[in-house]
């Protein structure tokens, strides 16, 4: 038996009217290869964008597919509107709990050492998981829940700093993240997000320029979402 798991179909706005024929031909592709698409497991999601006053009406539900208003991908749970609150929600509860535990490892005589350890393999690998997809759509409060989380652990002694006042906030380790990845982005041709940047500017061909972060052209400012996209911020990041 074989199975054909997270698997997304996008449509855009103008081609609404095709979503009928677009699940009858993954229907036939699964056929094809000797699966079946179970549409009692598959769910639509409608995205729009909640800063629009004018907002198309909505297309008719699916006769066998649910419409849902949240929905996680790849294990980051996001809205029909482009939140991550509710990512968050997760994230700090089941951090709070892993806590927890950790605190429960110290009574039975753990090293501060070792606990440190577990709380970075655990609590922050949880908390910046997928972060480069996610952190351009949190709002200003979704970042002070993280932040509270880990000033909580600071104080605990599980997140060690230079000193108590001082520690590391969500945005530090994401900016870290977000530029470790972006410099492989730029640098191998073969990543996976290489063909999405855009072409390398015509002063950097022509004129030799001083160092900077990158020599690529900068994206047309769109939407207020395009500039949430991991490559839009990282191209206008530092870029002067």
């Amino acid at each position: 038996m074989k199975y054909a798991d997270d698997t997304y179909l996008v449509i855009p706005a103008c081609n609404v009217d095709s979503r009928d024929k677009q699940i009858a031909n993954i229907g036939a592709w699964s056929r094809a290869n000797y699966l079946t698409l179970n549409e009692s497991k598959s769910v639509e999601i409608i995205i729009q964008d909640n800063r629009k006053r004018r907002r198309p009406p909505s297309p008719p539900m699916l006769l066998s597919i649910a419409r849902v208003t949240s929905l996680k991908i790849f294990g980051v749970t996001f809205t029909d509107k482009l939140s991550v609150s509710a990512h968050v929600d997760d994230v700090i509860s089941s951090s709070a709990r892993s806590m927890y535990a950790i605190t429960v490892l110290r009574s039975h005589g753990m090293t501060e050492l070792a606990l440190q350890q577990v709380f970075r393999a655990v609590v922050i690998s949880r908390l910046t998981y997928a972060a480069p997809a996610w952190r351009g759509f949190t709002t200003s409060s979704d970042r002070q829940r993280i932040d509270a989380v880990l000033r909580r652990a600071n104080k605990s002694g599980l997140w060690k700093s230079a000193a108590p006042s001082d520690f590391l906030t969500f945005e530090d380790l994401c900016s870290s993240a977000d530029e470790e990845l972006f410099t492989k982005t730029s640098t191998f041709s073969n990543h996976i997000l290489h063909s999405l940047l855009p072409p390398l500017s015509t002063a950097s061909q022509c004129y030799s320029l001083r160092q900077h972060t990158h020599s690529f052209q900068l994206p047309v400012h769109s939407t207020h979402l395009s500039d949430c996209n991991f490559l839009t911020r990282m191209l206008y990041h530092n870029c002067y």
